[in-house]
């Protein structure tokens, strides 16, 4: 057998335990289609006709380069000891194990798998998918028998049409190369980002050059290409201010003494309510990270959104609300008070009061945020993001347990008609929560944290 080289990439992957998924979701050209093909090699390896293993693709044609990759891998492994059938797209290798290049476009193609097991399966540039329905069913072909570990794999690069799905999901769900539980299969997961720039086997200043000639007037793109950020939207409103490996921190435990903490709220009840717990730094450190003196620190959200769009609400009337936002703030150990928008303190009449009187009767107190002021919201929020890793200005800086925050607000658009504004057609709650708390920034404390 030939010697097979990895690059540091490739063997941290091969280090991760089986029993663990995959997200292979870096930026191009660092190596991802070889390491699921050497994948594929190993499991063949250790399981041998026990080994069922699929290879997706939205089309024939995508597969094509793949079926190089794999050729040239098994080539080295076994010499002409492995067969294909090209009509079947299935590879046979020494041991009895196989695998399948298929593709699968739509539920009507997915009736080739119904009903079939496999032990791996291997889905590459899933971004093309615009939501994850039909991979989500594919999982259930995962069965295998006992000793043996089933295995599904993600590859793909920020900037298709699925990208806000597999972002929220896999890239912001938890820091890089750290397992974590995935909600939606029940299964551990690993993001395994990687770049051009780490794979010693192209010619990486020629690559380079390749991928700044493909998207010369789109520096969003050509960023999320080179470095594999997944907080990069093409246009988007936030686009050139937030970055995940700057803004992006780890959950905290709890809330250091010393942080001044509030709540931010944006109401909705047919539309998505979002809550968030700002802490304020004094100039300190907090779990291993200093935060300049000011810096905004989103610890966590609670967010009322259909798991399925997050335009829609679901519908919780103020005491069902007031009573998810008192446990979060029990949690936490600070107070429920807080800012919320200016529209819930209008008067509905029939001497009902407002939302906001609703509000203190169930326990939660919120003052105006003073919502008129959109652009220096915008302004400051802005400011905040982009000042964020700096060690000697404030930044803002967003917990991955506010998960929302990052599946809606890297996006948002510009309104077309006002462009330093975001066009409010869009899922913009978490965003308009963020900047009430931003904009109460430079006030007289509201809230302080319980003594315990």
């Amino acid at each position: 057998m030939q010697k097979l080289e990895l690059s540091p990439f490739q063997n941290e992957c091969m280090a991760i335990p089986e029993e663990i998924d995959l997200f292979l979701g870096g930026g191009r050209g660092g190596g991802k289609s070889f390491l699921m093909a050497l994948l594929c090699l190993r499991h063949a390896e250790q399981y041998n006709d026990k080994a069922r293993m699929l290879f997706i693709r939205r089309s024939y044609a995508g597969l094509r380069d793949f079926e190089l990759t794999a050729r040239e891998v098994f080539g080295m492994a076994y010499g002409m000891a492995y067969s294909y059938n090209a009509s079947e797209h299935i590879f046979k290798l020494p041991g009895g194990a196989t695998l399948e290049l298929g593709q699968l476009e739509s539920h009507t193609d997915y009736q080739k798998y119904q009903g079939r097991s496999f032990t791996l399966l291997l889905t590459d540039e899933a971004g093309q998918y615009a939501t994850p329905d039909l991979l989500d069913l594919l999982r259930s072909n995962l069965r295998a028998q006992l000793g043996i570990p089933v295995r599904m794999i993600l590859a793909a690069n920020p900037g298709g049409v699925g990208h806000h799905w597999l972002a929220s999901r896999y890239v912001f769900a938890n820091a890089p190369w750290k397992p974590f539980l995935e909600e939606k299969s029940k299964r551990r997961w690993v993001n395994c980002p990687s770049t051009f720039d780490g794979n010693p086997f192209i010619d990486r200043d020629g690559y380079r050059q390749q991928l700044e000639s493909s998207c010369p007037e789109d520096a969003e793109l050509l960023r999320a290409w080179l470095d594999g950020d997944w907080s990069i939207a093409r246009g988007a409103y936030f686009s050139s201010v937030i970055e995940e490996k700057r803004n992006a921190i780890d959950p905290w435990p709890s809330i250091p003494a010393g942080f001044e903490t509030w709540l931010a709220h944006d109401f909705g009840s047919s539309a998505p309510s979002a809550t968030y717990i700002f802490a304020r730094s004094p100039g300190a450190e907090a779990h291993g990270r200093f935060y300049p003196r000011d810096s905004l620190i989103l610890v966590d959200e609670l967010a009322t959104s259909r798991p399925s769009d997050p335009s829609k609400g679901l519908g919780w009337t103020v005491p069902v609300l007031a009573s998810e936002i008192k446990a979060m703030c029990k949690l936490w150990k600070i107070r429920p008070e807080g800012v919320a928008d200016d529209a819930i303190f209008a008067r509905m009449g029939s001497g009902h009061g407002s939302i906001a009187d609703e509000f203190t009767r169930e326990g939660v107190r919120f003052h105006p945020a003073k919502k008129s002021d959109r652009l220096t919201g915008w302004t400051i929020m802005r400011r905040l993001l982009a000042d964020a890793g700096k060690p000697d200005v404030p930044g803002l800086y967003v917990s991955r347990l506010c998960k929302y925050w990052w599946q809606t607000v890297p996006t948002l658009a510009r309104d077309p008609r006002r462009i330093e504004d975001i066009d409010s057609s869009g899922p913009d709650h978490a965003a308009d929560a963020c900047r009430y708390g931003c904009l109460r920034m430079n006030r007289k404390a509201i809230v302080t944290p319980l003594k315990m």
